[in-house]
């Protein structure tokens, strides 16, 4: 008893520091975002929602935005069907090069990303779509695609193979079994990894500063260009966007998943 209670101190303390450390950053900039002043500054200038209320009357944020949110479905899109096949085919099926697959979709984590940028700035330029926003989802579905096929993968090793042959003994065709039993049964894993993916691809900014123009910035890499000039508080505003997304998906996933399972399922 007496060797576990520093233990137990030193555990809270590292817990606390780190609680500390991950969400300064955060209170500074939802706090900054709310001064009356001209200048990004902590403690902030008084209290106001102008920064707000700009945000909401400026057409290149909006522009943005919707820019990053179509990426992020294209990227959501693409990653829905592939991650849940090729978790299926990991875990179910004894495939021949099982360890090479598993290598090859670790590669997007072991290859920079500014490499990867340049490589699909040439591939799709190549293919002449370089200027186009759908690329953009499709680079960032490759990318981050292993995130997708892992959540995926938690949901398949928890299914009862008893109930696909059950529902072949009903009579089921395996298309029928496939979409009434096994999809059902993976949704968890499904949801989490599209979350997943929709934020990642709402974020991607080294890629996309590759792939994009002028015309068609998303949203990271309009807010890349803007603090390049100047810092204005409104920058803060659009980070408390962000943040306000990424809670609003964790109650979504929350939600429909649950977070103790999405939390055992790691």
């Amino acid at each position: 008893m007496m060797r576990a209670a520093p233990f137990r101190i030193l555990v809270w303390t590292v817990v606390i520091f780190n609680i500390v450390f991950l969400g300064l950053p955060t209170v500074v900039i939802v706090a900054a975002s709310f001064t009356a002043g001209d200048m990004l500054t902590f403690p902030p200038e008084g209290l106001s929602l102008r920064w707000y209320a700009r945000l909401a009357g400026m057409r290149e944020f909006q522009e943005a935005l919707l820019r990053s949110l179509y990426v992020a479905a294209i990227c959501t899109a693409f990653a829905i069907p592939a991650g849940t096949l090729a978790a299926l085919a990991m875990v179910r099926h004894r495939l021949r090069f099982a360890r090479t697959l598993q290598l090859y979709f670790l590669l997007p984590f072991t290859v920079p990303l500014v490499v990867s940028g340049i490589g699909m700035m040439y591939v799709f330029g190549e293919a002449g779509v370089l200027g186009r926003l759908w690329p953009v989802g499709l680079a960032a579905c490759a990318i981050n695609l292993p995130f997708m096929i892992w959540s995926v993968s938690a949901s398949v090793n928890r299914l009862d193979p008893d109930l696909e042959n059950a529902a072949a003994n009903c009579g089921a065709t395996p298309v029928q079994a496939f979409f009434s039993v096994t999809i059902p049964a993976l949704m968890p894993g499904i949801i989490t990894g599209a979350l997943l993916m929709f934020i990642l691809a709402m974020n991607e900014f080294i890629v996309s500063i590759f792939l994009v123009d002028a015309r068609i910035v998303t949203l990271p890499v309009w807010m890349f260009t803007s603090i390049r000039n100047i810092i204005t508080p409104d920058l803060a505003a659009v980070s408390v966007v962000y943040i306000i997304f990424a809670l609003v998906s964790i109650w979504a996933l929350d939600r429909w998943v649950g977070l103790d399972i999405f939390l055992r399922s790691r």
